[in-house]
């Protein structure tokens, strides 16, 4: 059901780039099957203690009608941000539905996160193709494993913020400086982030609260505290970062952001608060 979503998503935001009667309610389509995909993916998320993505499932259940709301009165404010998510769409894409591409670039950072780790001097070894492995389990003859996913590689991130840069019309200058600001930070940062990650789950870093963030398996709290916790807060630092750049690079996206974010509070108010 969730790759459905995925493409169903992808293919309503593609079709509200087409010019057409109907691509307002196209991009309907797409913000509501991402919406969806969250909500199902809800007991997943729970189950690994995950409480991020559940927030934002529950948080995009309002968001989606009050879009949707725009969308159908086909306001160009909220038409450039659902333009935006089509833009991510097409580069992510390539990546998520082209198993050799997807692959290859899994593989990539893999390599890449094993070379930080021996620069940071902490023995790893290659599990299988895509999952390193360190430490040791106490009464096993093996150690943690840590399997390197699609979403390890930045390209969601990247497919974003590169998106939200062309929001609005941009000179030559400013793409390639906003492109050089997006996609070399995101990836480096995030294959420093795979290495500590890796360290301290299989080095057993933050074996706090076991009985509440444990999930059943031996030493799982310190991958949560590692990556559930501390790299989703340094991520949404670094994403507000990048993105107060993009601003100051590109004056006319800090206003459109603006816009959309008075828009949609005006909105809060006046369909979920009467107007207080």
């Amino acid at each position: 059901m969730n790759e459905y979503l995925v493409l169903l998503s992808c293919i309503g935001f593609l079709l509200f780039l087409l010019p057409h009667r109907y691509n307002w309610y196209a991009g309907i389509v797409g913000w509501a099957s991402i919406s969806l995909l969250l909500l199902f993916e809800l007991p997943g998320f729970l189950q690994i203690n995950n409480f991020l993505y559940p927030i934002l499932g529950i948080l995009s259940v309002p968001f989606v009608y009050l879009t949707a709301r725009r969308l159908i009165r086909e306001d160009p404010v909220v038409g450039s941000l659902t333009r935006a998510a089509a833009f991510s769409f097409l580069i992510y894409a390539p990546f998520g539905f082209y198993e050799p591409l997807k692959n290859w670039l899994i593989a990539v950072v893999v390599d890449q996160t094993v070379w930080v780790l021996e620069l940071l001097r902490y023995p790893v070894t290659l599990y299988e193709w895509n999952t390193i492995m360190a430490g040791s389990i106490p009464g096993y003859d093996i150690g943690f494993r840590v399997e390197i996913i699609l979403g390890c590689t930045g390209i969601t991130s990247i497919a974003i913020m590169l998106a939200v840069a062309n929001m609005v019309p941009t000179t030559t200058r400013q793409k390639i400086l906003s492109f050089l600001l997006i996609a070399p930070t995101i990836y480096l940062l995030n294959l420093f982030r795979n290495a500590y990650v890796i360290m301290a789950y299989t080095g057993q870093w933050y074996p706090w609260l076991p009985e509440v963030v444990g999930n059943g398996n031996y030493g799982y709290e310190s991958f949560f505290w590692a990556h559930n916790v501390f790299c989703e807060l340094l991520a949404l630092a670094v994403l507000i970062a990048i993105a107060y750049g993009l601003f100051r690079l590109i004056p006319d996206l800090g206003v459109l952001a603006e816009k959309l974010v008075s828009q949609y509070i005006r909105d809060i108010r006046q369909v979920f608060l009467k107007g207080r």
